[in-house]
């Protein structure tokens, strides 16, 4: 028996529907309770999403966490990488690690505190600031437009503010 491609498109969306998920062996999983944990459900939409983030900027080679840091210090410029870290949420060795990463592309720079030589200020350089305008204008255009198109501004407006509580308040 042969099954068209828009039965077969059709049957994994009733699958995701009743919370099933197909195998490589063509079976379907039964996610049970497991589909209804937020938890859950927000790390598979976190992977989607970052996975269609990393699609739209890969010309840029930019990661979401970079492309945040990046944002960050175009905003605040000349504030202290334990300040950048902490509100992104970043452990202090990544941060380096990534740092380090921006530093050798051009991107940032940093220099030592005058008031506390064990810290470095961060700046954008000229290169940073203009890869930054490229990554805001394919992750404007593309990636938010599909998330935009996905949920409609209402839904947008409302899931950003769910998650916003979640993030202060949880």
């Amino acid at each position: 028996m042969t099954v068209s491609r828009s039965a077969t498109a059709g049957g994994a969306k009733a699958r995701k529907e009743a919370g099933e998920t197909a195998t490589g062996e063509g079976a379907a999983l039964q996610m049970g309770e497991l589909s209804e944990l937020l938890g859950y459900v927000l790390k598979r939409a976190q992977l989607r999403v970052f996975e269609d983030f990393l699609r739209c900027v890969a010309p840029l080679q930019l990661t979401p966490a970079q492309f945040s840091v990046l944002l960050l210090l175009d905003r605040n410029p000349g504030r202290n990488q334990t300040e950048i870290a902490s509100t992104l949420g970043i452990l202090r060795p990544n941060f380096v690690a990534m740092l380090d990463g921006l530093e050798s592309r051009d991107l940032c720079t940093r220099t030592r505190s005058a008031n506390d030589r064990r810290s470095h200020n961060l700046v954008l350089t000229d290169k940073g600031k203009a890869v930054l305008a490229r990554a805001k204008r394919l992750v404007a255009t593309k990636h938010e437009a599909r998330l935009n198109e996905l949920l409609g501004p209402e839904s947008r407006a409302t899931l950003l503010s769910m998650l916003t509580r979640i993030a202060r308040e949880f």
